[in-house]
């Protein structure tokens, strides 16, 4: 028999210790780099240890470090996927911009732009909700300051992944698969540019700085998930909306500095996450994946992760029937069945329903059960677990 692998997207709720620790730590001159210390690093490397056996216990064959080594130092403080890529990347300072509440952008057909954070669709639509503390819908609290590019762009984060590299490979058993997250060029290069001639310039800018951090998780033997959100997400950014042709071209540019990034590394060990920004809002302005699948399964990767548990996209399976044709014969799908946006937790009758969706289609071999999105930072850390135990029982369940 088959059985169904799991896996997570990444993110998974730190402990109380690694909160403290993250949120006593000093920031370097820049304003935007956490400094780091042995006693720290060492409580890293203890609770990756523990979050791994965690995952291993709930029925996870593929677990990941909960990117603890990401900083983040607020429970509700989900940005460290973006954030951390400030601290391992030269040519970086902050300035009076901000992406979160800077001045409007306007875009015109064939010329996209994306705007502030706070002038999204969907926070135009629902402007009371996003106003309302207590609505729930919010990004957010910002793990450190935005920075904007003002010199060439370099990596120097290579003791930072190396020490991620080993915590993970120390935790996992001989043979045992495990993945540590990268941000994908796209989405690093949504910051603001100050330096390059242009955006094209300063996507493929991103290409070359986030290269080393790339080549150093593939040649550890471990598989690399590339966060981007941005190739779903950006539709809802950009004001007004534009024409679904006009955000294909849109994003396929991305997707080829993505390849450009991946050139000779193994597929098999690539796999690309994409989700639809995953914070707590309505989201009646999010594009639907059959409008981007053309474009995303062009992406040289051997896994694509996404989002269907999600209640505004769980529907959107059909999509992939439908898109067969486009399906490349080695392509594994991680659909997310369970979700961080609701303290619900999926019965594992519901997750393996979910999973059937799309085994049916690929077979089980080439499919991997995962949440929709990371869940530190989302929900309680009880429910977290809650869920990891249902989407390990829902994918045995499946496997039968």
């Amino acid at each position: 028999m088959t059985e169904i692998r799991t896996s997570t997207a990444g993110s998974l709720p730190r402990t109380d210790a690694l909160l403290a620790a993250n949120a006593g730590r000093s920031f370097a001159d820049d304003g935007f780099t956490l400094e780091r210390t042995p006693e720290h690093d060492a409580l890293t490397r203890a609770a990756v240890a523990d979050v791994v056996e965690r995952q291993r216990a709930l029925g996870i064959t593929i677990p990941g470090d909960g990117e603890f080594g990401k900083a983040m130092s607020n429970p509700v403080d989900y940005g460290a996927w973006w954030a951390y890529s400030f601290q391992r990347v030269n040519g970086l300072t902050l300035t009076e911009f901000d992406p979160f509440n800077g001045p409007a952008v306007r875009s015109e057909p064939g010329n996209i732009r994306l705007t502030t954070m706070a002038d999204r669709r969907d926070r135009e639509r629902f402007p009371r909700v996003y106003a309302d503390p207590t609505s729930g819908a919010v990004h957010g609290k910002k793990v450190t300051g935005i920075p904007s590019t003002t010199s060439e762009l370099s990596y120097r984060g290579h003791e930072a992944v190396a020490n991620d590299i080993a915590n993970l490979k120390a935790a996992l058993k001989d043979n045992e698969e495990g993945f540590l997250t990268a941000i994908a060029p796209a989405s690093a290069s949504r910051i603001r540019n100050e330096f390059y001639a242009n955006d094209d310039e300063h996507l493929h800018a991103w290409v070359e700085a986030l290269r080393p951090e790339y080549e150093a998780i593939v040649n550890a033997g471990l598989t690399l998930q590339l966060d981007d959100p941005y190739l779903a997400e950006s539709w809802d950014q950009i004001n007004p909306e534009p024409s679904v042709a006009d955000y294909q071209a849109f994003i396929s540019s991305r997707v080829e500095a993505l390849n450009e990034a991946l050139k000779g590394l193994p597929k098999e060990q690539l796999r690309l996450h994409l989700c639809w920004g995953s914070w707590h809002g309505p989201h009646t302005t999010d594009i639907e994946i059959r409008h981007i699948l053309p474009v995303i399964l062009k992406a040289n990767v051997g896994q694509i992760s996404f989002e269907a548990g999600n209640v505004r996209h769980e529907h959107e399976w059909t999509h992939w029937h439908e898109a067969k044709h486009l399906i490349p014969d080695d392509l594994v799908l991680v659909p997310g069945v369970v979700s961080h946006a609701t303290n619900v937790v999926e019965h594992p009758d519901l997750v393996a329903q979910r999973l059937r969706h799309f085994t049916e289609l690929v077979g089980k071999d080439r499919v991997i059960a995962a949440t929709d999105c990371g869940l530190g930072g989302r929900i309680h850390p009880d429910i977290a677990w809650a869920k990891l135990e249902s989407l390990g029982e829902g994918a045995r369940r499946a496997s039968k």
